[in-house]
């Protein structure tokens, strides 16, 4: 297929069972072998991230792999250190934590919305790459994904959220203004790479243009970033119900959901 060609869904579902197979067998080994993974997905307002973490957590234990996603930090949680709210999410012993939008907040929105001062900004590119290195050094196992959007792609996309009323809860007065400040974002992405794209920490970018093929390719490069294998589960035969010394109340006693359907 063509790297333009759109992905024909009954393809892309066969697919995407076969990764998300895939995935169950990872977190599975992750939990076997006490493995700390943590994930961060980061990208422009409706690049994707949120419609790849929920097809691969979809058909996972959300006690091994959990969805983080932080909102507007507290008055407290602002006199903290910077990256002290993320540091109590980080994973134990087989856990998969995936931050929907992470610490790198203060290099994208933070920055472009002036929410941070410009110490603050400078601070954080400086200390972020030492923090990382010590998280991984630490044995967590660090993947950074930033899903790329076209100024084209994203208009319909807000289009989309804004004329679609099971969507139009997506859209913020943030998204407009994301909208009108495309170029500082840009800057402030470019900016943000030069200081943490490192050797022992590198960004992955999915080019998410095409929702299909990012999820797809997405999800195949996480698995190929933790060496697993196979758990072997023995073999289960299920006992025969004991009923014996067991009288049922009546069922009229029970209040029931009226059968609408």
């Amino acid at each position: 297929m063509g790297k333009n060609h759109k992905l024909e869904k009954d393809y892309y579902f066969s697919e995407l069972e076969k990764l998300q197979l895939e995935l169950v067998k990872m977190h599975e080994w992750v939990r076997a072998k006490n493995l700390r993974v943590v994930v961060l997905f980061e990208g422009r307002d409706a690049a994707g991230k949120g419609g790849v973490i929920k097809r691969i957590t979809q058909r996972l234990n959300p006690r091994i792999a959990r969805v983080v996603a932080l909102g507007v930090p507290t008055e407290k949680e602002k006199s903290q250190w910077y990256f002290q709210r993320y540091v109590a999410h980080l994973p134990a012993n087989g856990e998969i934590v995936l931050f929907d939008r992470s610490w790198y907040n203060r290099a994208g929105v933070e920055r472009v919305m002036d929410f941070c001062t410009n110490d603050e900004y400078w601070e954080f590119l400086r200390s972020c790459p030492r923090f990382e290195e010590m998280l991984i050094h630490s044995g967590i196992i660090l993947i950074k994904y930033w899903f790329s959007v076209s100024d084209e792609e994203q208009d319909k996309r807000f289009r989309e959220r804004i004329n679609d009323p099971l969507k139009r809860w997506k859209f913020s007065e943030m998204d407009l203004v994301s909208r009108s400040k495309w170029i500082e974002y840009s800057k402030a992405k470019d900016e943000m790479f030069a200081y943490t794209d490192t050797k022992i920490s590198p960004w992955f970018v999915v080019n998410a243009d095409e929702k299909r093929k990012a999820r797809l390719n997405c999800i195949h490069h996480f698995l190929s970033t933790i060496p697993y294998q196979e758990i072997k589960h023995k073999k289960i035969k299920l006992p025969p119900v004991n009923m014996e010394g067991y009288v049922r109340p009546p069922m009229s006693e029970q209040t029931f959901v009226p059968a609408i359907y």
